[in-house]
């Protein structure tokens, strides 16, 4: 017999105008977290500095953020309004005085103490005081009241949740991870528009890059006056149009002149055919695209893999796309990363290949033919995310509903994937070819400078990965 706990429903009473007494008061105890100070700053529409920007803050006289003032008053508001005295109050007017600042993790205490009663008018005010852990006066004031004249108990509604989600606060702590890491030197081919050149441009400012620009000259030159960018000490190697671009970098990338290869204003199918043309640049692995994504309803980066190259891929060539997948999450730090191998259904379906390819990918992952990854699959979209459709469905599996790696079945639905995602989640994506011996750094047309600039990360990041492997390999040869 399976027994649950029943849904008790909460409520909320009120005390009316005959309830209150002189000198009777009510408290309301609330920790205030970052979150709050971001959620206030987006319904409010107060992006003071002080309030969301560390660096700045610490440089004035708080020394670091603080919380807004009003905040504190709204949580006198949020006393008044639910419990003392409750549902049916009407707020006529207060006085604030702001006597400290309110930072992250202080534990606030908001006392609402009855001081004055107008029995003909029925109002009253209340004395309003907001103190910290430590005892401080943050907030004091004097309200002004109209409290309910007839008794009210209504149910608790929940208020919905906002859901934060800072791209920039998400690019900085990319960022972070490359902090350490010495600049790479990187082909940059046929950087002809405003977009690819500042993003050029804007991974070389952070430390990311040292940029090799190579297309026409003048070409690149009058992009950059046109968008307002300095070209002055970067590297410009002059050819006459994309296709000598696209080969001049694939040449240096085989003599290691370079250690990354970014993609500027030319056809990817053009940059990746120059790409394997020179065989010093092949691995044996196919070359695939990958995906990286913060989205704001999941816990962690979510990788989607391949929705920019291969547009039906074998069963053979899923292998390695999922295998270059793999071991670029490793690099990321994810030890054993959990791929989900996507379908329409979660079960296997001879009327639906993907789901017999999953099948086989996940056999042959067990016989160590897909090494350093944990794979699942088919799994559907939902329940490769979500563990509310995992236990729906009874799954059982380590994978689905905490996938770090979506493998899709072909490139129309990992494309259609990767941009509703973007679009409609507001998910920030960066994006990266891999199974070369240099990664590419693949960017769109429509792309941003901070998906750019995560592209750029991304790259350094297996570039940096790439050294370190060389070095192990030549340290076995030679003993």
């Amino acid at each position: 017999m399976n027994l649950q706990t029943p849904h008790v429903e909460q409520w909320m009473e009120n005390v009316t105008y005959d309830e209150l007494t002189l000198g009777q008061s009510a408290r309301l105890v609330r920790t205030v977290t970052l979150e709050d100070i971001q959620a206030f700053a987006a319904v409010s529409g107060d992006i003071n500095p002080a309030h969301l920007n560390a660096e700045y803050a610490d440089a004035t006289m708080f020394h670091g953020v603080i919380a807004h003032g009003m905040l504190g008053a709204a949580l006198i508001s949020a006393l008044f309004g639910t419990q003392f005295p409750g549902p049916g109050t009407i707020y006529l007017g207060q006085e604030l005085k702001f006597t400290k600042p309110v930072r992250i993790g202080d534990t606030l205490t908001v006392l609402a103490t009855v001081s004055e009663k107008d029995d003909e008018k029925k109002r009253i005010k209340m004395d309003c005081l907001v103190t910290n852990q430590k005892g401080e006066v943050v907030l004091k004031g004097e309200a002004r009241l109209m409290p309910p004249t007839q008794k009210v108990k209504v149910p608790v509604v929940h208020a919905p949740q906002i859901q934060l989600f800072d791209p920039e606060a998400r690019l900085k702590d990319m960022l972070a991870r490359a902090a350490s890491l010495e600049a790479v030197r990187c082909a940059v081919v046929h950087p002809c528009d405003a977009g690819s050149l500042s993003g050029a441009l804007d991974a070389a400012q952070h430390g990311l890059i040292v940029p090799v620009l190579i297309g026409p000259e003048g070409r690149i030159r009058r992009t950059a006056e046109d968008a307002g960018l300095n070209l002055d000490g970067v590297e410009i190697l002059h050819v006459e149009h994309s296709h000598a671009a696209a080969e001049l970098a694939a040449e240096m990338a085989a003599k290691k002149d370079v250690e990354i290869i970014m993609k500027g204003s030319l056809h990817t199918d053009e940059l990746l055919k120059a790409v394997l043309c020179q065989p010093a640049l092949r691995t044996g692995r196919r070359l695939s695209h990958i995906f990286r994504f913060d989205v704001p309803l999941y816990d962690k980066p979510l990788l989607i893999t391949d929705a920019a190259i291969n547009i039906r891929p074998t069963l053979q060539e899923k292998v390695d796309i999922i295998q270059n997948a793999i071991d670029f999450a490793r690099i990321l730090g994810t030890e054993v990363p959990k791929v989900a191998v996507l379908s329409a259904v979660e079960t296997v379906t001879p009327s639906i290949p993907s789901t017999i390819d999953a099948a086989a990918l996940c056999k042959m992952a067990d016989r160590g033919q897909i090494k350093g990854g944990l794979l699942d699959g088919p799994l559907a979209f939902d329940n490769a995310v979500s563990m509310d459709a995992v236990r729906i469905k009874g799954i059982a599996s380590a994978v689905a509903g905490q996938a770090d790696i979506l493998a899709v079945p072909d490139l129309e639905s990992g494309n259609m994937v990767a941009k509703q995602l973007e679009y409609l989640a507001g998910a920030s994506g960066s994006g990266l070819v891999l199974g070369a011996r240099v990664p590419i750094a693949l960017t769109s047309r429509a792309d941003g400078p901070m998906a750019r600039v995560a592209s750029a990360v991304l790259a350094v990041l297996a570039a940096h990965d790439a050294r370190q492997q060389q070095a192990a390999n030549a340290w076995k040869s030679g003993h």
